[in-house]
C-alpha cells in the first residue's frame, strides 16, 4: 500500500518550535527519575532513575522499527495501523497530514517522546520490589501491544475513538489512562512489599522530588503546548491553561494536607502540581482559561482523596501512579467533555476561518453526547490496558530468568545494590579519609597572630580554639576529654531498614502527602541531648591529637580561669 502524496507548505517557525518541544519533553524522563527516586527509599533510588531513562532508549528503538507505523499510519484500519512506515520508510519532509506545516520526521520524533515517558510512569507502582531484568523486554512488548494500539484509537486518522469524536488534546487517554491501569496490573502481579504495613512511605530525598517537579513542570509546557503542532495561538492558549491548572492544583493539595496534618508539605505541593498537570492535559487546547482553574481544583481534590484511601485499593501502588495519573487523566477527560468550546478550538485555524467549519465542543456548546464519548474512551482504554498488561506480565513471569519480583533478601538489601551493584549514596567512614599534608608553619603563625586582640591579649577560650583546630584543612582530629564533640561517622547498612526514629505521624489520623516527614535521626537526638547537658569545661582537661603528626602535634588545651576584673575580660 503506497504513501499518499499531496501539496504542502512547510513553515520554518512551526518546525523550529516543534523541535524545541521535542527536546524539552525528553527532559521529562530524567525529571521523572528524580521525582520517583526522591519519593522512594535510598536503597532503591538509582533503579528508578535507571528505568525512566531505559524507557527512552528501548521505546525509541521500538518506535523506529515498528512503533510509529503502527500508531500513526494513515492507511490503517479502525484498531491498528499497518506496516507502511516500518523502519521509518517514507518518513521525510512531507507532513503527516495535509493540515500540518511540519515535516513528518519532526512529528515522528515529537510523538516518540510521548511514547518514551509512558512506560516510565507505570514503573512507579512497582518500585522497591521489581526485578530490573525483565524491564527491557516488558517495555518493548508493552509499547507495541498497549501504547501503540491505544494511541492509534485516539489519534490515528482512522482510529475508532477518533472517528467517534473523542476529545483528547495532549494525551490524557494514551499516556495517563494507559499507564495508570498498567501500573495497577504491575502492582497486583508483584504483590505488596514485604514491609508494606510498616511506615515505609517516607520520601528519602525531598530535594529530588522538588527538582523533579520543577523539570516536569517545565517539560509539561511543551508536552501540552507542542500538541498544537505549530507555533500558533492554540499553542499559547494550551501553555497558559497548563500553568493555571498546575498552580491551582498545588494550592488546593497543600490546603487539604494542612487541614489534616497541620503541616505545610512540599511533597503535597509537588504532588498537587503533577495532579493538576495530568488533569489539564486532555483539555488544555480545548477549554478556556477560566475552565482550566476548575480542572486544577477538581483534579487535585479528587486525586488527594484517592491518595488518602490508597490502602483500600487492595494493591501496593508505591508511588501513587494510579491515584495521581489515572485519576487525574480520568477527571480531565470528563471535564473536557463538559468545558471544551468551539471558539477555543478555532485558535488552531487561520484567522478569518468560518467558525461553522470548526467542530463543536462539549456541554458548554450544547453537545450533550460529548461526555458519553469521553466515558466510552475511558472505559475501553482502561479495560484494554489493564487486561493486556496483566497478560504480558503473567507470561513473562512464567520464565525463570524473567522473574518479575525480587528475591526476599534482595528486597531487603535494596534494588540498587542487589540488581545494579551501585548505590546512590556511597557513605565512607571517617577512618578511610586520606590524611592531609601538614600546613606550612608560616601560615600557622599568621593565623595565630590574627587571633591576638588589640590590647595585646591572646584570646584563649577553649571552645574557640577547638573550633579553629577542627576547621584546619579537613585534618582528622581526635578530641580527648570532651564528650561527643565529633559525631560518629555515618555508615549506611543496606541489609537493615533505616531507623528514622522520632515522631511517628502514623499516630495521627491523617498524614501529609509526604508521609512521616518530621522524624529525627539518632544522631540528631544525641546532639540535642548533648546540647541540653551542662558541661563544666574547668573540670575537663582536653588534648587534641592530630594523627600521623607525632607527639609534637599534640596540643594541650587547659581551661584558663576567667579574670576577676570584668574590664579585662577578653570577648
Amino acid at each position: 500500500m503506497g504513501v499518499r502524496t499531496f501539496e504542502y507548505k512547510i513553515d520554518n517557525g512551526d518546525t523550529a518550535w516543534m523541535m524545541v518541544c521535542t527536546t524539552f519533553i525528553f527532559l521529562m524522563a530524567p525529571a521523572l527519575g528524580f521525582f520517583y527516586a526522591g519519593l522512594a527509599r535510598a536503597k532503591n533510588a538509582l533503579s528508578l532513575m535507571y528505568l525512566t531513562v531505559l524507557s527512552v532508549a528501548v521505546v525509541s528503538i521500538q518506535w523506529y522499527l515498528i512503533g510509529f507505523s503502527l500508531t500513526f499510519s494513515a492507511t490503517g484500519g479502525p484498531f491498528i495501523g499497518d506496516s507502511v512506515h516500518f523502519l521509518l520508510r517514507s518518513v521525510g519532509v512531507q507532513p503527516h497530514l495535509e493540515s500540518q506545516t511540519i515535516p513528518q520526521s519532526v512529528f515522528m520524533i515529537f510523538q516518540a517522546m510521548f511514547a518514551c515517558i509512558t512506560p516510565g510512569l507505570a514503573f512507579g507502582s512497582a518500585a522497591e520490589r521489581m526485578s530490573l531484568g525483565p524491564a527491557i523486554l516488558f517495555i518493548f512488548v508493552w509499547t507495541t501491544c498497549v501504547y501503540d494500539i491505544i494511541t492509534y484509537w485516539v489519534w490515528g486518522p482512522n482510529g475508532w475513538l477518533n472517528v467517534m469524536g473523542v476529545l483528547d488534546f495532549a494525551g490524557g487517554t494514551p499516556v495517563h489512562i494507559s499507564s495508570g491501569l498498567a501500573a495497577v496490573a504491575y502492582a497486583m502481579v508483584l504483590g505488596k512489599r514485604r514491609d508494606y504495613h510498616e511506615n515505609v512511605n517516607t520520601p528519602h530525598n525531598v530535594s529530588f522530588v522538588f527538582l523533579g517537579l520543577a523539570l516536569l513542570w517545565f517539560g509539561w509546557f511543551c508536552f501540552n503546548a507542542g500538541s498544537a503542532l505549530g507555533a500558533n495561538a492554540q499553542s499559547v492558549h494550551a501553555l497558559i491553561c497548563t500553568h493555571l491548572s498546575a498552580c491551582v492544583a498545588a494550592v488546593v493539595w497543600v490546603l487539604m494536607d494542612y487541614r489534616h496534618a497541620r503541616k505545610w508539605s512540599i511533597i503535597g505541593l509537588c504532588t498537587g502540581a503533577v495532579a493538576g498537570l495530568a488533569t489539564i492535559t486532555p483539555g488544555s487546547g480545548y477549554v478556556s482559561y477560566s475552565s482550566s482553574l476548575a480542572f486544577g481544583a477538581l483534579g487535585s481534590f479528587v486525586c488527594n482523596l484517592a491518595v488518602q484511601y490508597k490502602h483500600k485499593y487492595g494493591f501496593d501502588d508505591a508511588l501513587d501512579v494510579f491515584a495521581v495519573h489515572y485519576i487525574g487523566g480520568l477527571v480531565g477527560l470528563v471535564l473536557t467533555g463538559i468545558f471544551a468550546q468551539r471558539n477555543v478550538m478555532a485558535l488552531a485555524f487561520p484567522e478569518g476561518t468560518d467558525i461553522s467549519s470548526v467542530r463543536i465542543g462539549g456541554w458548554l456548546d450544547g453537545n450533550w453526547m460529548q461526555v458519553p464519548y469521553q466515558l466510552a474512551a475511558i472505559a475501553s482504554v482502561s479495560a484494554y490496558s489493564f487486561v493486556v498488561t496483566y497478560i504480558i506480565l503473567i507470561v513473562l513471569n512464567m520464565f525463570p530468568f524473567l522473574r518479575l519480583r525480587l528475591a526476599d533478601e534482595d528486597e531487603l538489601i535494596g534494588t540498587d545494590w542487589a540488581e545494579m551493584g551501585e548505590r546512590a549514596y556511597a557513605y565512607l567512614p571517617m577512618e578511610q579519609t586520606q590524611p592531609v599534608e601538614p600546613r606550612d608553619s608560616s601560615a600557622s603563625s599568621i593565623e595565630d597572630a590574627a587571633t591576638v586582640g588589640s590590647n595585646g591579649v591572646r584570646p584563649n577560650k577553649t571552645l574557640d580554639r577547638i573550633k579553629r583546630l577542627l576547621r584546619a584543612d579537613n585534618r582528622r582530629l581526635v578530641v580527648k576529654g570532651v564528650p561527643d564533640l565529633v559525631e560518629d561517622p555515618v555508615v549506611l547498612d543496606f541489609n537493615q531498614q533505616k531507623d528514622l526514629g522520632g515522631i511517628r505521624l502514623s499516630e495521627i489520623t491523617h498524614n501529609a502527602t509526604g508521609g512521616d516527614l518530621f522524624q529525627k535521626t539518632p544522631a540528631q537526638v544525641r546532639q540535642e541531648q548533648q546540647e541540653a547537658e551542662s558541661v563544666d569545661l574547668q573540670d575537663l582537661p582536653m588534648q587534641v591529637v592530630i594523627p600521623d603528626q607525632g607527639p609534637s602535634a599534640q596540643v594541650s588545651l587547659h581551661h584558663r580561669p576567667q579574670p576577676k576584673d570584668k574590664h579585662k575580660e577578653v570577648v
